[in-house]
């Protein structure tokens, strides 16, 4: 009989997975599989479960939001063996799934994790950490991990703008250097992000056109200090309008990249606290792992 791991955070989106536990269990013993479910209990027990015994199972399931996707991703890598992954959703914003086209019913996810098809994707190298879909500093990485988790229940996207909104009063930047391929740029930066994903905080089509999970590239935004109220105005109308047509926002694409700064920089991964640090060097390991979609 093939064997699945389940891991799940309990209290992710509205604890509703607490409603469709059973359904979801049938659904994959119906599909030939004994069955190991895991209850996370701490940040980091998805990570550690994984690591250590991925390697005794066919196919590892997780549910939850990013942050335990995230997890499950990171100890997959550290695993002596790596298994295909299925995701089923249940948090406020569901990044990954939304690039995936992993639906948000939890009933139609979980057939998708047990019988849907491979698709190898792109995994982050942060440093010695990994990530699945974002790394990034500066306004608004700080939302997602100063909110507290019963606020993102309740709120959801408005949440990640409520809490943005707060920043604004006092823009900090952060002098850097950022190096990738031949180019070298210098400058004061508010915010930075590198993507692979087609969303980012809920906002579809942020990252850019033509973005491929398993191309071996990132999709890279750089946003530069405005000088005055005119420049951050026209920053803020690009990224509404989603078009970057302004010297203020750098974009570009790229496999591999180095960020120097002359103070400590806090960096969100996916959406959970990556560390405060100075050097960052971020590398894309082009199609690392494999996750279940829908079939085609």
């Amino acid at each position: 009989m093939k064997k699945l791991l389940f891991v799940f955070n309990p209290h992710a989106g509205k604890a509703q997975i607490k409603n469709k536990l059973l359904q979801i269990v049938d659904i994959m013993v119906k599909e030939g599989y004994e069955v190991t479910i895991y209850p996370t209990q701490a940040r980091e027990d998805a990570l550690n479960l994984v690591k250590k015994r991925a390697k005794k199972y066919d196919l590892v399931v997780c549910s939850g939001g990013d942050g335990t996707l995230d997890e499950t991703v990171s100890g997959m890598m550290l695993s002596e063996k790596k298994v295909p992954l299925g995701y089923i959703p249940a948090g406020s914003t569901n990044d990954f799934a939304n690039s995936l086209k992993i639906p948000k019913d939890m009933i139609k996810a979980a057939k998708i994790a047990v019988s849907g098809q491979k698709f190898a994707c792109d995994v982050g190298k942060f440093n010695e950490n990994t990530f699945i879909y974002v790394a990034a500093f500066g306004m608004f990485t700080e939302v997602s991990y100063s909110t507290r988790q019963e606020w993102k229940n309740i709120l959801g996207h408005a949440a990640y703008l409520l809490e943005g909104m707060k920043s604004l009063q006092d823009i900090t930047s952060y002098h850097m250097r950022v190096e990738y391929e031949d180019v070298v740029i210098e400058d004061e930066f508010i915010f930075g992000m590198i993507t692979n994903s087609n969303s980012v905080g809920g906002f579809k089509n942020m990252t850019g056109k033509n973005v491929l999970l398993d191309d071996g590239k990132f999709e890279v935004t750089l946003i530069r200090k405005p000088k005055n109220i005119v420049e951050l105005n026209e920053i803020l109308a690009s990224l509404t309008n989603l078009i970057d047509n302004t010297d203020l926002i750098y974009s570009f694409k790229t496999s591999q990249l180095n960020f120097l700064s002359e103070e400590e920089v806090a960096w969100t991964l996916d959406g959970e606290f990556g560390g405060s640090l100075q050097e960052v060097n971020i590398r894309n390991l082009q199609q690392a792992m494999e996750i279940m979609v829908k079939n085609k």
